[in-house]
Parts: C-alpha cells; sequence; structure tokens
C-alpha cells in the first residue's frame, strides 16, 4: 500500500488547532500502516482521479481510532477491498459472511467508521462512483451502488469513532487511551466466529503460545512446519496401535492442532500475510487429516482389527469431495451478495437463508452453537479423534468421523442447495471452468466438442455409474464388465465441459466429478484387489492435486504452471479403466500415484521459480523508483 489519503469527514466542526493535530495523528498512524504518500482529497469528482496500479487507503479526517485498525486495513490477507466498521443496531449496513452489504430497514448490525482500503481492482469502481458523491457520507452508500462488495473490518475490542465537536473529541481520545491495544490485538488474532471446540478448548490459551512464538521470531510459515511435525507424530503414534501409544497420539493430534490455530493467529497479530502462507496452511491441514487417518487405519489393521482402511478410505473420498462443495458455495454465496437480485429473494432457500442469519446473528446461543457442532467442522473433527483413540482404538474413531461426517455431509448439501436454488446465480462460469474441472486434454480437445448442455446432469450421471460399480465390486458381484459403463458414464461429463456452468446449482460439477473420479479408483481397488495402503495413496495424492486448485482460489494465490491440460481426471479415468480391465490394476494405480505426485511436485517447482522472478522484478522496479 503506498497511498493514503485523508477526505473531510461528514460534520466536522471541530477547533481548527485539534483538527491540525488529528491530521497529524492520522497521518502518522497512516505511513506506520505502510503509507508512503499521504494526500487530501475532497469527496467527489477528485477521488476519481486516484486510479493507479498500489491500493487506496481512504480515511476521514475526523476519525479518533487505534493505529492498529489502519493497519488492519492495510495488510488485508488476500489484498481484498476492505472497509471499517462499527456495530450499530440501528446501522444501515450488515455482515454476509465477512463481507459488507446494505441492510434493508430494520435489519442493520453495523455503520461505516470512516475508512476503506481500496483494492487495485476496485479503483474503477470508485472512478465510476465519485461523480455520485454529494457529501462524506456519499462515500460508502455510492461504492456499494455500483457493485462494491468490501471486507468487513470490525472494531471489536478496539475502538474508531467519527468526531465532530472538540467534546466529542476528548471522549474518544479517552476511549483509546482506555484500552491495552497490545493486549486488545492479541485476542483480536483469534477468529471472532470460530467452532465450539476451537472457542473453548483451544482459543481459550492458545494466544499466550501466539505471543511467545511472536517474541521468539517465528514466522507463521514456521508454526504450520511444527504443527505438521506433531500430526506425522501422532499418525506414527496410531500406527503403533498400543494404548499408551494412542494416549500420545491422541495429545500430539490435540497440541497440532493448537498449533495449527496458533499460525493463524501469528499471522494476524504480527499481520505477516502472504499468499504462499495461506495455501500452505490449507495444503497442510488437509494432509495433516488425512495422515491420520492413515494412521489409524495401519494401527488397526495391524492389531487384526477388520475394515479399517475401507473406513479410512471411505472417510478422506468424502470429507474431499465436501471441502469441494464447501468452498465453492462459499464462492457462489459471494457472487451473490456482488450481484443481488431482486427475483431472487423468495421460495424456501430465502427462508432458509434468513433463519440461519438469525441464528448466526444470535452469538453464543444454544442454536448458534448446535448449528456449528452439527456440521461437523475442523476443530470437532480432530477432537472426536483424538478422545476416541485415547479411549478406544483406531477403527472406532474411524468409524465416528465417517458416520458423523455423512450425517454433517447430506445436511449442508441439502441445506446449502435449495439456498442456491433462491440465489439465482451462478459462479463456475467466473472462473476458468476446465481448469477447475480438472479437464485434460481428452476433454479439451475431443468429448467437449460435442457440445453438450446440463454439466451437472452428465456429472451427477458418472457418480451415480461410479457409485453402482462400488456397490457392485464390494457385494462380489460381475464388476468388472460394468466397469467399461462406469468409466463411459464418467467421461461423458466431459461432452458438456464447454457449456456454461452458470446454472444455481452448477457449483457442484467439480465435487461431483471429484466424486466420480475417486469412487472408480476405489471400485478398481476392489476388483483388482489392490491394497487398501495404495488405493488410500492415490486418493491423497489427487485430494492434494484438487486442494491446490481451490486454495489458490481461496487465498488470492497465483494460478500457477502446469495445470490440467494434460492427465486430468479424464485421462486417469481412462487408466483407471484400462488397468481393472486388464487385471492390472494394482500396477495402474501405483503409476497414477507417481504421476499424480510427480506432476505436483513439479508444478510447485516451478511455481517456486516464477515467485522468485517476480520477486526480483518487484525488487528492480523498486531500486530504479
Amino acid at each position: 500500500m503506498t497511498l493514503a489519503v485523508l477526505y473531510a469527514g461528514p460534520g466536522n466542526s471541530l477547533d481548527p488547532a485539534d483538527a491540525v493535530r488529528l491530521a497529524d495523528d492520522l497521518t502518522a498512524a497512516l505511513r506506520a500502516a505502510g503509507a508512503s504518500e499521504v494526500d487530501r482529497v475532497t469527496v467527489g469528482s477528485e477521488m476519481a482521479t486516484l486510479a493507479r496500479d498500489e491500493p487506496v487507503l481512504l480515511c476521514a479526517d475526523n476519525l479518533v481510532a487505534h493505529p492498529s485498525l489502519l493497519w488492519t486495513l492495510a495488510t488485508e490477507p488476500a489484498g481484498r477491498t476492505t472497509a471499517l466498521v462499527v456495530p450499530d443496531p440501528s446501522g444501515d449496513l450488515r455482515d454476509d459472511r465477512g463481507r459488507v452489504v446494505p441492510a434493508a430497514d430494520g435489519t442493520g448490525t453495523a455503520r461505516f467508521a470512516g475508512a476503506i482500503m481500496i483494492a487495485p481492482a476496485d479503483l474503477p469502481v470508485l472512478a465510476r462512483s465519485a461523480g455520485q458523491m454529494r457529501s462524506a457520507d456519499d462515500l460508502l452508500p455510492a461504492l456499494l451502488a455500483n457493485g462494491l462488495v468490501p471486507i468487513a473490518t470490525p472494531v471489536r475490542l478496539l475502538h474508531a469513532e467519527q468526531v465532530r465537536t472538540t467534546e466529542s473529541l476528548r471522549k474518544a481520545q479517552a476511549a483509546v487511551a482506555g484500552i491495552d491495544e497490545d493486549r486488545a490485538r492479541l485476542r483480536l488474532a483469534v477468529k471472532e466466529k470460530d467452532d465450539f471446540f476451537t472457542t473453548y478448548a483451544v482459543s481459550s490459551w492458545s494466544p499466550r503460545v501466539t505471543k511467545i512464538a511472536a517474541r521468539l521470531g517465528l514466522t507463521p510459515t514456521a508454526v504450520t512446519g511444527w504443527s505438521v511435525l506433531f500430526a506425522v507424530a501422532a499418525a506414527l503414534c496410531f500406527w503403533q496401535a498400543s494404548r499408551p501409544a494412542m494416549i500420545l497420539g491422541g495429545i500430539l493430534l490435540y497440541l497440532g492442532f493448537v498449533l495449527d490455530c496458533v499460525d493463524g493467529q501469528l499471522a494476524r497479530y504480527t499481520r505477516t500475510f502472504s499468499t504462499f502462507g495461506g495455501w500452505l496452511d490449507t495444503m497442510a491441514d488437509r494432509a495433516k487429516e488425512y495422515a491420520a487417518y492413515a494412521g489409524l487405519a495401519a494401527g488397526a489393521d495391524r492389531i487384526g482389527l477388520h475394515y479399517a482402511w475401507p473406513l479410512a478410505i471411505t472417510a478422506i473420498l468424502m470429507q474431499t469431495v465436501r471441502h469441494m462443495t464447501d468452498t465453492w458455495y462459499g464462492a457462489l454465496h459471494d457472487e451473490a451478495a456482488s450481484r443481488p437480485r431482486p427475483q431472487a429473494m423468495g421460495g424456501v432457500g430465502a427462508k432458509l437463508s434468513a433463519a440461519s442469519n438469525r441464528v448466526q446473528g444470535d452469538t453464543g446461543s444454544a442454536a448458534y452453537w448446535l448449528k456449528r457442532i452439527v456440521v461437523f467442522p475442523i476443530g470437532e473433527r480432530w477432537a472426536l479423534i483424538a478422545l476416541l483413540a485415547i479411549f478406544t482404538d483406531g477403527r472406532v474413531a474411524l468409524t465416528a468421523v465417517v458416520g458423523w461426517g455423512a450425517l454433517a455431509f447430506a445436511y449442508t448439501l441439502a441445506l446449502r442447495s435449495l439456498r442456491s436454488l433462491s440465489m439465482k446465480v451462478g459462479v463456475l462460469d467466473t472462473v476458468d471452468t476446465m481448469r477447475h474441472r480438472d479437464d485434460g486434454l481428452l476433454t479439451r480437445r475431443v468429448l467437449s466438442r460435442a457440445g453438450l448442455p446440463a454439466p451437472l446432469a452428465g456429472a451427477a450421471l458418472g457418480v451415480v455409474g461410479a457409485l453402482g460399480l462400488v456397490v457392485v465390486a464390494f457385494a462380489g458381484g460381475p464388476a468388472r464388465p460394468l466397469l467399461a459403463v462406469a468409466a463411459l458414464l464418467m467421461l461423458a461429463a466431459g461432452a458438456a465441459a464447454r457449456a456454461r456452468h452458470g446454472g444455481p446449482l452448477d457449483w457442484l460439477v467439480p465435487a461431483a466429478l471429484r466424486a466420480g473420479e475417486y469412487l472408480l479408483v476405489v471400485a478398481v481397488g476392489v476388483i483388482g484387489k489392490t491394497p487398501p495402503p495404495v488405493v488410500f495413496l492415490l486418493l491423497f495424492l489427487l485430494a492434494l492435486r484438487h486442494y491446490d486448485l481451490t486454495a489458490r482460489m481461496e487465498k488470492g494465490a497465483p494460478a500457477g504452471t502446469g495445470g490440467s491440460a494434460g492427465l486430468g481426471w479424464d485421462g486417469r479415468v481412462v487408466v483407471l479403466a484400462v488397468a481393472g480391465l486388464t487385471s492390472w490394476a494394482t500396477l495402474g494405480e501405483a503409476l497414477l500415484c507417481a504421476a499424480v505426485a510427480v506432476s505436483f511436485l513439479d508444478k510447485m517447482r516451478r511455481d517456486r521459480g516464477l515467485d522468485a522472478n517476480r520477486r526480483a522484478v518487484g525488487e528492480a522496479a523498486g531500486v530504479r523508483a
């Protein structure tokens, strides 16, 4: 962030000397937040001239606030536009999944505090809105009316207010001085609305660890690394499977989860963010959890407990597919917030949305916590695994994960599908559709030429065929002849790859393609009597590949090099079918493991090279400047 701008706050009648001192304080705070230049402009057409390649932080000149709030605006992790808001039951704004949107009459929960950081991509919106601003009160309403949907930065434990008189200035300054800013920032590093287990069993004491990590000079990425080590150690204990080892494994898994929370808290406390760090945190979370599944299954199998590996395979398959739906539903919800449609206000989905918003607004109530617990979030999953590992065995722990996970998946999928129908917007057509489908050369150059419509129907048909094949294979039926049929049904999903994925349920297409492919992996493994650890490893590597796609989108990371243009889901389906039909299932799945791993590692290598080049170019540009 290189430019900060002070504008005349609304109704400012401060004594001139007080106004100058306040402006000087704000200028110092803005420079401390990272601004190399602080200008003054008038609200209105003059703001249209601010369009440039860097973010712009707009701040009212009558704002009294803790400096760290401006620092928070200037260091938004993903570089998105974010607005400072304060709670106000009679306000004209509300929080919608962390985004600021206009509130209908009587539904407001917040108001604008006078400071907003405009991301470079949104500066054209500022230019379009400038002519509609007659006063400072029109700043945010004009931006919202032109389609801007900023991230909310709430003051929470800190203080911010726009002052208009000398008396209100003195009261605001006293309020700011009365708060221990560093202590408040440490508490603010904890997520505002987290899961039940995380809130009461982790975040109640993890800020102390965060403070120690900050004093030691540890980076969030280093803490993530320690979290991975703890989780791997827990998985090894689960594999050993003795009672002392299971107890130690449960404790290590819990401590690993604490560190998993601390890395994010440390990033927020020190405002040390990077796209790589966000990506790594997401990837490490999934890898740690799936390593625990493998450890539990291997340990249970080691002591003679049957069906542990099938349970672990079911858990990783279901959890990965569910995460795909989580990602794309979140993207759909954000798209709906940025493109609200009047005709999308009725129906069962809209009523469910209203009920959900009411429960979410009743923070701390029994209904609020029940809603958060029933969806089986990561904190509850890790707590369940740790406790059942300590007191029972790996098979029981995996059974519980699969059972609760299945209920949570069915619940969220049903409600989200109904709600998405009421939104009447699409999201998959706003990105590189084929890339996020993971289409390979076969689909891109051959199958998609069919130009069939209804991409979700094609993907769903492939899932049904693959699921039927799994059932027949496990039942000991004639699965091999049906393998070719199931593979053809899956490949038929490629015929609609070029169709517009703009339907209200088309956000489910990536998850459906993942489910179909993963089920075929399982079916071929059963048909060919492939060792379950090989099947699990292939699913693990495929999950990493697909999490890489979604993590880059969620964390604002560059798309990277390579991608799906080679051996996408379609090519892997062909390999699986050939391997299963020729009785070379184990070799085929092992070769796919190697191919997916090599592709993933090569992509990471090339991405590191691109990152190094970008940094070199940036440093050279800074030297020239």
